[in-house]
């Protein structure tokens, strides 16, 4: 049997020591504040946005929750942006994507200051990512996968790694964190156009699924003894569950599991991480922000 890498029990870890460290911060008189904006109604973003203003909370944060009606207009998006980015008791700013479709989001994500950049979306902590530049702020479901790797005692280091997927959410700064100096692995980047994609992630010791696809990778895409980290996260329907639907990842998890030396499952894989890295990524944030860095 594989190692199923356990999301939750490795988040709840990482929240205990931002826990600490916020604790460290209040004590100086400083309380790391987030702000998450929320344009519309989806209701998967609005359940993102009420786990991330609980955890907040629970943590001892500053947080505050703005929900904007679908049809507001970019203008008016631009405004709460920069009224956030000049609140001194705010050190991080979320915009929950996907937004409507009048909004453009590379817009907004330029106009967020990059200290409070949490996401790690913007050109300048994108770019200082690339320069492996210790003060950038790294997109935080990457930076989870990272974690889930470390904290496993999977190495990295002269591992082939692919990544499937490349978008700058997650497929492009993964491929970047797992080349970087002290983690070494030699990266594929792979895609729905990549050509015989099975015989490139069988080459893999690392595979890293971000295509967005349900059970895009099976049994004939994994070697024998990989590991396997699904970022994936797709509604299907199922007529037995209760909600008429369940949450299954990129990967084929019952064909590829018995196959690999350790994989995450989905949901309780990365999924909890992502946000135990946006804590993480708001305390560095405010330390920078008031010099307790």
């Amino acid at each position: 049997m594989p190692l199923i890498i356990d999301g939750k029990e490795t988040a709840a870890r990482c929240l205990a020591e931002t826990a600490q460290r916020i604790a460290g911060l209040r004590a100086r008189g400083i309380t790391p504040g987030l702000a998450v904006v929320l344009v519309g109604e989806n209701p998967a973003s609005q359940a993102y946005v009420r786990s991330k203003d609980r955890t907040c909370r629970e943590l001892g944060m500053h947080s505050r929750k703005i929900e904007l009606p679908a049809d507001t207009a970019q203008d008016r998006l631009l405004d709460v942006v920069a009224e956030l980015n000049a609140d001194p008791a705010i050190h991080g700013i979320l915009v929950q994507s996907p937004p409507p479709p009048q909004i453009d989001e590379s817009a907004i994500v330029k106009a967020i200051d990059p200290r409070k950049d949490v996401d790690g979306f913007h050109p300048l902590n994108v770019a200082a990512l690339a320069m492996e530049d210790p003060a950038a702020l790294v997109p935080c479901t990457p930076l989870g996968c990272m974690e889930l790797l470390r904290a496993h005692d999977i190495a990295t280091a002269g591992a082939r790694a692919v990544v499937v997927g490349r978008s700058l959410i997650v497929g492009k700064p993964m491929a970047l964190l797992l080349m970087a100096k002290g983690a070494d692995a030699t990266v594929t980047v792979a895609h729905s156009r990549t050509r015989d994609l099975a015989a490139v992630t069988r080459e893999a010791d690392i595979v890293i699924a971000a295509i967005g696809r349900p059970h895009f990778l099976g049994a004939g895409h994994i070697r024998e003894g990989a590991v396997v980290i699904d970022v994936g996260i797709n509604r299907v329907e199922d007529p037995a569950s209760p909600r008429g639907y369940r949450l299954v990842g990129d990967v084929d998890f019952d064909a590829v599991a018995p196959k690999c030396r350790a994989i995450t499952p989905v949901p309780g894989g990365v999924g909890p991480m992502t946000i135990a890295m946006l804590m993480a990524n708001t305390v560095r944030a405010c330390g920078r922000q008031t010099g307790a860095a």
